[in-house]
Formats: C-alpha cells, structure tokens, sequence
C-alpha cells in the first residue's frame, strides 16, 4: 500500500486540478487557439502542465527525500513552468526562452551540482572525459532535452506518451542502484496518466480537452535531463551515458531532424513549422491515433533496447554504434519518406 499511495496522491490531483481548472484557465485566456499549424477543433485550456507539476509537488512533499540538491529541482521546475505559462499566454520570443533555459542549466551545475562529466568509452579506447568542457555540454543538454519535449508536443497524447516511455525506464534503472530519485519519474507517469485521461478524453469522449502546453513539455524536459545526469553520475551509475540517448531517442532525432531541415531552408531552427515526424504519418494517410501509436512503439523499442543493452553491460562504442545506425536510417528514412511509402504500397 505504501508504494501505491504516492501514485495514487499525484494522479488524483493531478486529475482534480484538470477537472476544476479549466473555467479558470478559460477566463484567463490560458488556451490554444486553432490556426494554420493546429488543428484542433475550438479553444483548449492549457492546463495540462500546471496540473501536472502540482500533482508530483503535493506527492513528493509527503513521499519524497529531501535534500539540498531536490529543494534545487523544485526550484527550477516552478521557473520553467512559470516560464511555460507565460509562454503559453504571451508567446515569449526565442531568445528569451533560450536565454532562460542557459541560466536553469547554469543553476543545475552550480546550485545542484549535476555536470557531465563523461561521455563513456564511446570511441572504445579511452573513455571521453569532458572536464572543463562538461559545463558548456550539461548546458547543451538542458536545452536540448527542454526543447525536444517541447517540440514532438504536436498531437494528442504524444508527448505525454513518449516521456512516460522514458521515465520508466528511468525509474527502472535508477531503482536497481536503489537511488530515491526513481521516485520522482514515478510521480511524473502517475500525473501524466491523469493528464492522459482528458488529453486524450478517455475513457468518455464528452471529457473536456486539455493540453499540456509549453508548460508542461517544458518541465518534463527539464525533469528528463535532470534525472538522466543524475542517473550517469559517477556516485549513482545506473546507466551508461550511451544509454541516455535510446531513453529520449525519438524526441532527440525528431528534434535534431526537424532543424537541420529548416536550416537547410535556410530558416530559423526554432521556427515553428509542420514537418514534424507525426505531420510526416498524417500526410501519409494514418489518423492521428494510429500516427501515436506507431511512434509510441518506435519509443518503446529503442528505450527496451537501450535499457536491455546497458544491462548486459555492452560495450559503450558498440551501443552507440547502433544508435548512429538507427538514427542514419532514420533520417534517411525521412529524407526519402514519400518514395519509400509509395514502394511500400506497391508491395
């Protein structure tokens, strides 16, 4: 009962806070309007998020162990999701987010003292100590995990999804090193469960929709980095560095996919667009369900991968090998999509 307690604490107000804060969140003007890239039918509370970081709070004050370095990600968590909402409200500019994003991983590496430090025997002879270098890369690391939740956060359901995929298998590692951190991606899974059931107005389809929001993308990418350099510490090592990479595997390809192609256009990176690997599967002809489900379980099976590979110890270079493998196939993939679909068709 004691570890189902924590989970339940989160999932109900993470849920509550949903059912009773929409009329609010309408009257503030806190909702995604339909346009050119969205899609969806009428004005829909961005709440998602808020409820979300409330139910993990609330639990985490009763179940969690506290400490300097917590008191720190709690920190963080209430900026960037305070930054989420006034983004969500007001559409902050790129630069300021990013700058907002750089001072949160300056405050993880000074205040919460979490720093890449290593990125494994990846090349095989010698393991890539990055020393001095780790700062600038832990900085890197915060915007990009933030920034990739942000970004696949396109359909219903996807993120959501996709981060639940990733805190499990944290939660899993973490918990065989016995670190009380595997809590917290627990809490998180719980509170995005809830947030599932009206996101995705399941089981009722007369459930009022809500979304998320950049607060909400935003705080899981923040709690993903966070978690993942907590996980390759050397005092913690539950998993290899490598292994970071299969955990967000699609977010971090979509992400990095989806700016070398507006680069290529010569535009900006950020700059918001629908080509996205979900846009990708609806053009093709798949529902929007069917587009998470296969995305889904392309997550799945590089986060089994990845977790299975690190528990039978493979070495650092083979398993990123394999990644590279994966991800130039995927992006081959997606440069020849049309042509593939079609040969696919056809046999």
């Amino acid at each position: 009962m004691s570890d189902i307690l924590p989970l339940v604490t989160a999932f109900s107000f993470c849920f509550l806070v949903i059912r009773f804060a929409q009329p609010f969140a309408i009257r503030a003007g806190l909702v995604d309007i339909p346009c050119s890239r969205k899609k969806h039918e009428g004005r829909v509370p961005l709440i998602g998020g808020v409820a979300i970081y409330i139910g993990v709070l609330i639990s985490s004050l009763f179940f969690f162990e506290y400490s300097y370095q917590y008191k720190v990600y709690l920190a963080l968590a209430s900026f960037i999701l305070v930054l989420g909402v006034l983004d969500d409200k007001f559409s902050l500019s790129v630069r300021l987010r990013v700058v907002a994003q750089i001072l949160i991983g300056l405050v993880m590496i000074y205040e919460g003292e979490l720093v890449l430090s290593s990125f494994g025997y990846i090349f095989g002879f010698f393991e890539l100590n990055l020393g001095v270098a780790g700062n600038i890369v832990t900085v890197i690391a915060v915007i990009a995990a933030i920034n990739a939740f942000n970004m696949v956060d396109g359909i219903d359901g996807l993120a959501g999804v996709l981060s639940m995929v990733a805190f499990a298998g944290l939660a899993i590692m973490l918990s065989a090193v016995n670190s009380h951190w595997y809590l917290l991606p627990v809490l998180f899974i719980a509170a995005i469960v809830a947030f599932l059931l009206f996101n995705l107005r399941w089981p009722k389809k007369s459930m009022n929709k809500v979304f998320m929001g950049d607060a909400g993308s935003m705080l899981i990418g923040l709690t993903m980095v966070w978690l993942l350099i907590i996980g390759t510490d050397p005092d913690v090592q539950a998993f290899k560095p490598v292994t970071a990479l299969y955990l967000i595997a699609v977010p971090l390809m979509d992400m990095v996919a989806i700016m070398y192609r507006r680069v290529k256009k010569g535009v900006s990176p950020f700059k918001p667009d629908r080509e996205h690997l979900h846009h990708i599967f609806e053009r093709a002809g798949y529902t929007r369900k069917q587009s998470l489900i296969r995305i889904a379980s392309m997550s799945i099976c590089l986060a089994s991968l990845g977790c299975f590979l690190d528990s039978i110890d493979t070495p650092d270079w083979i398993m990123f090998s394999i990644f590279i493998l994966i991800f130039s196939v995927y992006i081959y993939s997606l440069l020849h999509v049309w042509r593939i679909l079609s040969w696919l068709r056809k046999h």
